[in-house]
């Protein structure tokens, strides 16, 4: 197939770039990605790198913020800040956590445990999108199995049948968790910081911006990884972060359960979503791959750090604040939330599976009863080949470019409502941080596919012009 001008100007391929399909066949010879290709930000500005440099500063310190807010403040957002003020060595004492041989030992362990699941619990090979580099790689989707394992052995081992250990065990050791998460988190920045610079998994896919802040917030390697199948990418989002998230929210249920003697219904209604989502994500742990995080980022401090302390620590905030806050909803009340939160869950699922089918053949199938619609597009990779794709505008994808995150949103408002609707901000905070997060991803995934389909792009974006809600945006 002959490339077309247009995919030679955005490409800027030349013979030095080229290289097989096969990861490990002439890839040596190419240092790094080169001239304009798509996806992760190569060039960038010095307000990108200003900005990194703060979200790195930054992030680590809200989430001992808010830890010591729950702890210590009853979850009052500006409890620390007013001690700060007021009694700066009480608040220096009770912002950072204190580890503890325990906290080091179970953390360690469970990542141990999680690597050997990953590593050995029979699975299904799947593959992902092609990289720029023009790589379809192979994961190990094995979610689902190592989720129910997970689970079954931490309530088999608890008081409530071997009593081993409470159940309340990772709330018991919250705090000196905290410190174990934080040291591995930045232990695998930089890890694979340095791995991308002295022995990477894929040389060819690998994108350094001139920026050692930008490169370590965004990495530089695309799918670092130990052997051919064991990725870091998808074990940390989906191993030790996704599936402490529903077990971090059991053992917070069992303390609010021993402190009160009962589980309110919030706290049932926060499991339920919260398991909802989880759950869904590994059972469509293949469709995971060609999506935004595997598809498109590369491993640095955003997943690394993110995946292992930011996930497990403000993604469970709700459960948090209902151990110190029992709230038991009204009825009706909680039966709207329920409708909000499986309303958007429809939403969401139901937008990915048009897309998913799609794919599958290749536009030839009917949404909503009628023949899809799709922008044909082609996309060069930077081993000199052209690729065929579609792009969906029908069904939900036919409403906005991102409707599914219309879904996203609305299961986040009900997880977030569902700790009751009062003065308290802090159980909201996830609605707020998954909507300027799932802004800023379109914003990214608009550059990111402006550069990969070109003019095909501009095309679909005529056929759909809003980017999430109708009207709106």
């Amino acid at each position: 197939m002959a490339v077309s001008e247009d995919l030679k100007q955005r490409k800027g391929v030349s013979k030095k770039q080229r290289q097989p399909t096969d990861a490990k066949k002439g890839e040596d010879n190419v240092v790094a990605q080169t001239g304009q290709t798509w996806g992760r930000t190569r060039d960038v500005p010095l307000s990108s790198v200003i900005g990194v440099s703060m979200i790195m500063a930054f992030c680590p310190l809200l989430v001992l913020y808010f830890w010591s807010a729950c702890t210590y403040d009853e979850c009052r957002i500006l409890g620390p800040a007013l001690k700060a003020v007021d009694d700066p060595q009480r608040f220096l004492k009770e912002f950072f956590p204190v580890p503890t041989n325990e906290g080091f030992a179970l953390y360690f362990g469970w990542l141990l445990f999680q690597g050997l699941c990953y590593a050995f619990v029979p699975a299904k090979v799947g593959y992902g999108q092609t990289t720029p580099a023009g790589l379809t790689l192979p994961y190990v989707v094995n979610g689902l199995r190592v989720w129910v394992i997970t689970h079954a052995l931490y309530i088999l081992g608890s008081d409530l049948f071997l009593n081993l250990y409470p159940l309340t065990l990772i709330y018991d050791h919250w705090p000196a968790l905290l410190v174990a998460a934080n040291c591995y988190g930045y232990f695998l920045t930089f890890f694979t910081y340095a791995k991308a610079h002295l022995f990477p998994s894929h040389p060819a896919d690998r994108k350094f911006s001139g920026s050692a802040a930008y490169d370590l917030f965004f990495g530089i390697e695309f799918n670092p990884r130990l052997g051919k199948l064991w990725d870091f990418k998808l074990f940390h989002n989906g191993r030790p972060g996704i599936v402490a998230w529903t077990l971090i929210n059991l053992s917070f249920a069992a303390a609010q359960a021993k402190i009160l003697g009962r589980v309110t219904n919030s706290m049932v209604l926060v499991n339920i979503l919260h398991v909802i989502y989880v759950v869904d994500f590994f059972w469509n742990e293949d469709w995971y791959l060609r999506t935004i995080d595997i598809a498109h980022d590369h491993f640095g401090f955003y997943l690394a750090w993110g995946d292992s302390v930011w996930l497990p620590w403000m993604y469970t905030l709700q459960s948090h604040f209902l151990v110190r806050h029992p709230t038991d909803l009204s009825t009706p009340t909680f039966l709207l939330v329920l409708g909000l939160g499986l309303g958007g869950y429809a939403i969401f699922r139901a937008a990915n599976n048009q897309k998913d089918l799609a794919r599958r053949t290749n536009g030839d199938c009917k949404i909503w009863g009628r023949p899809a619609r799709v922008v044909r597009t082609q996309f060069q990779t930077s081993d000199g080949k052209v690729h065929t794709s579609i792009l969906l505008a029908s069904g939900f994808w036919g409403i906005s470019r991102h409707f599914n995150y219309v879904g996203d949103l609305m299961i986040s408002a009900a997880m977030c409502w569902a700790c009751g609707a009062h003065e308290w901000i802090l159980p909201q905070f996830y609605l707020v941080y998954m909507t300027i997060l799932l802004v800023h991803r379109i914003e990214r995934d608009h550059q990111r596919l402006v550069g990969k389909y070109g003019k095909y792009w501009e095309e679909y974006c005529g056929v759909v012009r809003y980017k999430l809600i109708p009207y709106v945006y």
